[in-house]
């Protein structure tokens, strides 16, 4: 939740439908089998709403990811991956329809009224018992913003926040990251919204909040004033590195669907294109060690 002057620029996003090809690509002269050639292809897909595919996110869907809180615009990070994944399986852009999904209930146990959400959910392995994730779309870092000013303004590495007063929104990440790479003296300060966690350090409240990166320059150049990037950091503390991924039910017989379309962005260079997009100012944070 990230940073400066936001990427306004228009993500039209049009990519080519492909539909997914059999593994297994050794010559023969026999036609291949029903199931192995139609497994990804559209009217073979099983969905919520026949011949629609349906994708789930929160609201307010906050920039950079989306963009004028409308998901179906194919502005902002998140709308401009959803299509892009959408085109891969084989989805004309009004062969889209989004679903209101709470961020903490996507991801939570139970049936799925959409075929895969995009909400900037980490994958997760306590998660993944619940639901299944597509392969990483984005990997991402912490960071703290601060009032300038403020007892954590000053602060130049991770050790430097452990006295302070530091805000988080539960069910992220953020708060893990928080105990286990800053380790705060008192527990972190844990809200239910996002809004209620920006408008504690914009109150003084708290004196510093740590969100994901690219929401820190949403939050540091549209909602609180006077407020700046002190820094990012890795959530894991130099382990594996935190990724963001489409969830889908438990199970799910698009994932190795949802899975190729990912991995086709990824090896054509439109992902990175796509971050760079709307997301290319993150580069410009410290890291803060």
């Amino acid at each position: 939740m990230v940073r400066p002057s936001m990427l306004l620029a228009l993500g039209a996003l049009a990519t080519a439908a492909v539909a997914c090809a059999p593994a297994d690509n050794t010559a023969t002269t026999a036609a291949p089998s029903a199931a192995a050639s139609t497994a990804c292809t559209k009217d073979q897909l099983t969905l919520v709403s026949a011949g629609k595919l349906t994708i789930g996110t929160d609201k307010p869907a906050y920039e950079p990811w989306f963009k004028d809180d409308d998901p179906a615009n194919g502005q902002g990070f998140e709308s401009a991956v959803a299509y892009a994944v959408a085109g891969e399986m084989g989805f004309d852009r009004d062969e889209v329809q989004w679903s209101t999904v709470k961020f903490d209930t996507a991801f939570a146990p139970g049936e799925k009224k959409f075929d895969f959400d995009v909400n900037q959910v980490s994958i997760t392995p306590q998660r993944a018992e619940a639901v299944d994730f597509s392969k990483g779309y984005y990997t991402v870092k912490q960071a703290v913003v601060t009032l300038k000013g403020s007892p954590a303004a000053t602060a130049t590495t991770l050790v430097g926040l452990r006295e302070t007063r530091i805000g988080v929104q539960v069910g992220t990440t953020a708060f893990s990251a928080v105990q286990r790479v800053i380790r705060p003296s008192s527990l972190p300060k844990v809200y239910n919204e996002q809004i209620d966690a920006v408008n504690a350090l914009k109150n003084g409240q708290v004196d510093a909040l740590v969100v994901d990166l690219p929401t820190a320059f949403y939050v540091t150049a549209v909602q609180v004033p006077n407020s700046q990037i002190l820094g990012q950091f890795s959530a894991t503390g130099g382990e594996k590195p935190e990724e963001f991924g489409l969830v889908m039910g438990k199970g799910s017989a698009l994932k190795p669907c949802v899975d190729k379309a990912v991995d086709a962005l990824r090896s054509k260079g439109e992902l990175a294109k796509i971050e760079q997009q709307w997301l290319g100012e993150a580069a410009g944070a410290p890291e803060l060690k």
